[in-house]
């Protein structure tokens, strides 16, 4: 797999599919706000279709989205369980600190748990994050819940791309995504505005890439 192809391709979908076509990126803008519009304008570009789609059928677009948002909400919910649990032990911790005696003993072993914690929250965001990237595309294309899960499938069809691979295109993603917000949010007064209008781009970008990413498994 070429990972400089992908996002070549997908830095090219994503520009046709809104250059000159301001109609379609302020209703994609409009899309981001309403969230799960875009997620369902994503969903179809997740099940192939090119060049990028014409937006119309808001009302499956949304239903769509609606779908996909419960899977990832589902795939959410250990890490909002520990995020839960995380929360309650600074509080505990920072409770405790304030307490006469102080026991420097005790607030360091809070301490001491809170950043483990952390460190096992990041973790199993990082591994469901991993996961979720196919279970998406995946999804989209069975338009199956059971298939979003089938854990067994999903992982052999990143054994077939490559956990290495994978895991490295991924981390491309996330840092090109994030660079462009980056870009977006430090330019003074308007830069939340910029990024309001690049969320087209950021958004059609992605799913062509994950996409492009699951075919690299072939058939």
């Amino acid at each position: 797999m070429n990972i400089g192809g992908i996002i070549g391709d997908s830095a090219s979908f994503a520009k046709e599919g809104l250059a000159g076509k301001w109609k379609e990126w302020i209703l994609l803008i409009i899309s981001s706000v309403i969230f799960p519009l875009l997620i369902g304008y994503m969903m179809r570009i997740f099940r192939g279709e090119k060049p990028s789609p014409a937006i119309d059928s808001p009302g499956e677009m949304f239903i769509d989205g609606i779908k996909l948002l419960i899977v990832c909400l589902i795939y959410a919910i250990p890490v909002l369980i520990l995020g839960a649990v995380l929360i309650g032990s600074t509080g505990l911790a920072l409770f405790l600190s304030v307490r006469l005696p102080v026991d420097p003993g005790a607030i360091i072993g809070l301490l001491a748990a809170v950043l483990f914690g952390a460190i096992i929250l990041v973790t199993v965001a990082v591994i469901i994050g991993l996961i979720l990237a196919t279970a998406g595309v995946r999804f989209a294309r069975t338009d199956s819940f059971g298939e979003a899960f089938n854990f067994g499938a999903i992982f052999n069809h990143i054994g077939r791309i490559g956990l290495v691979t994978y895991i490295t295109a991924l981390v491309m993603m996330v840092i090109i995504v994030g660079l462009i917000k980056l870009i977006c949010l430090v330019v003074p007064v308007i830069g939340i505005f910029l990024l309001l209008a690049a969320a087209p781009f950021i958004g059609i970008f992605t799913a062509r890439y994950l996409a492009l990413l699951y075919d690299s498994a072939g058939s």
